[in-house]
């Protein structure tokens, strides 16, 4: 129990000083990036710092995987070096066994990653897409799904105009029983208008079976006006709506289940969603499985040779994961495999390559 509980607290206190250390340095390239990329909008070095921080989460948690790596090849190989392994073995305990600590920790870790750690990302990001939308001043469209359908904002050189339907087709630019209510420049309502179907076109809604009532009168329905062939003019585009969806990253796991349902409800594809959620999911195993990779190379007596060849080895095999869940995750949102084989199946081939390496070492 002593020993589990000190190559615990060692492994630990690696992966946070890894973790604190590419965190400074992503803050620092992010915060000259931010700079050079607002220097037209006149932005302050501590704006610059400020979108910085908020962009470091999400970066760091994409790279999780790799700073795993990281902290498990250190701490094999300061064991190796100190020759605490050459004790432990001597000790009677088996490798297997002296990795279940390291192991189970990476296990924690990642449970811990996904229940407070994602939802932490996720409120980075979000505001840090709120800042930077701020700051560039590009007044961009933005899209939200709720239980009550679809919403979406369209800016103009006369006002905005905020967009309400029931349901979509696929890429969002087929809407159904859809709203428009539009705002004139001082941000006062002043015409609302109700289509059975809006199609996007070439810079404009095409509407079908259209009533117009002007807001800025006295009575509104007495002037109302249902038209055949009516379009308003729109500056979204196909891919602006699709973008307006951002990504899976900026929603905490915890509502990512209702958003999915609120994503079909409405008429959207959810896979990339569906797939995101997996592969969270999936992510203590992969943690766990980068503890395995290291161990299979890393964990031998540093008299035997070859030692930066090991390491090496060790940090292209987790590369490789790396890419192939990645890999996996973008044929698993294009429709190519299952969910569940794009989420699970390159840690599971992860662990089963590390076992297999693992046991070659001990048994022979």
């Amino acid at each position: 129990m002593t020993l589990s509980l000190y190559i615990a607290r060692r492994f630990v206190w690696l992966l946070l000083g890894i973790i604190l250390g590419f965190a400074t340095i992503l803050l620092l390239i992010d915060s000259l990036d931010q700079l050079r990329r607002l220097s037209g909008q006149g932005i302050s070095l501590g704006q610059a710092t400020l979108l910085a921080a908020m962009n470091m989460p999400s970066s760091l948690y994409r790279i999780l995987p790799l700073l795993m790596i990281l902290a498990a090849i250190t701490l094999f190989m300061g064991l190796a070096r100190s020759s605490e392994l050459v004790v432990v073995r001597a000790s009677g305990r088996s490798g297997l066994r002296f990795l279940a600590t390291p192991v189970l920790a990476a296990l924690l870790f990642g449970a811990v990653a996904v229940a407070v750690l994602n939802p932490l990302v996720a409120a980075t990001l979000k505001r840090y897409d709120t800042l930077l939308s701020k700051y560039a001043q590009d007044g961009e469209s933005v899209l939200s799904i709720n239980d009550d359908g679809l919403w979406l904002r369209q800016g103009g050189p006369d006002g905005q105009t905020v967009i309400h339907a029931a349901r979509a087709n696929a890429d969002g630019t087929e809407l159904f029983s859809v709203t428009f209510l539009s705002f004139d420049a001082a941000g006062l309502p002043s015409a609302r208008t109700e289509a059975r179907e809006a199609r996007l076109g070439d810079g404009a809604w095409a509407l079908v079976d259209a009533k117009t009532w002007p807001l800025n009168l006295a009575n509104p329905e007495a002037s109302a006006a249902r038209e055949t062939g009516t379009r308003l003019p729109s500056d979204l585009t196909r891919d602006a709506i699709r973008d307006s969806f951002g990504t899976p990253a900026a929603i905490s796991i915890w509502n990512l289940p209702s958003y999915i349902a609120g994503l079909e409800r409405a008429g959207f594809s959810a896979r990339s969603h569906r797939v995101w959620l997996q592969t969270e999911l999936a992510l203590p195993l992969l943690l766990a499985a980068m503890v395995l990779i290291a161990a299979g190379f890393t964990m031998r007596p540093t008299r035997s040779g070859k030692t930066g060849t090991y390491v090496l080895l060790a940090l292209l095999g987790g590369f490789g994961i790396f890419f192939l869940r990645n890999f996996a995750q973008v044929l698993g949102e294009n429709g190519q495999i299952p969910i569940a084989m794009a989420a699970w199946s390159p840690p599971a081939a992860a662990v089963l390559f590390a076992v297999g390496l693992l046991l070659h070492l001990e048994d022979g």
